[in-house]
């Protein structure tokens, strides 16, 4: 036989070559499978004590939650309703500590787009005057 035919594969056979080569990689190690199937599985995250927040603040996570409620309440099983009380009550001391820093109207952005590349400047085309056309000679 030919040596280039040997070498040689179909574009049919590459593809099908590369499916299985991906199929395999995103399956996990054999190995991994009979040591994760023995063992126990992870305890659910331990819930952090809520933060300690004052009346106002309080309120403001109550009616958050309550407006999510009253639209997305059908839809959202318990755990995740616990799940929604859970991270709007984490969400707000970070608002509040923005809240309270002190800004006027005449202050700028603290952060502004700088863009990384001078771009060329588009020089205005001149102002081209046309020229009276010019009747024909008459011979």
């Amino acid at each position: 036989m030919d040596k280039k035919s040997d070498l040689t594969i179909s574009r049919r056979e590459f593809a099908r070559r590369a499916a299985f080569v991906s199929a395999a990689a995103s399956l996990p190690p054999a190995n991994l499978i009979s040591v994760e199937s023995g063992a126990a599985p992870a305890p659910a995250q331990q819930p952090a004590k809520p933060p300690k927040l004052s009346p106002a603040s309080q309120a403001e996570v109550d009616s958050r939650t309550q407006a999510i409620f009253s639209q997305y309440g059908a839809r959202l099983s318990d755990s995740q309703k616990a799940d929604i009380r859970r991270l709007a009550a984490e969400a707000q001391p970070p608002l509040d500590r923005l809240r309270a820093f002190p800004t006027t109207n005449g202050d700028g952005p603290a952060l502004y787009l700088k863009p990384l590349i001078e771009r060329e400047k588009k020089v205005a085309p001149k102002a081209v005057v046309a020229k009276p056309a010019t009747a024909p000679k008459n011979s």
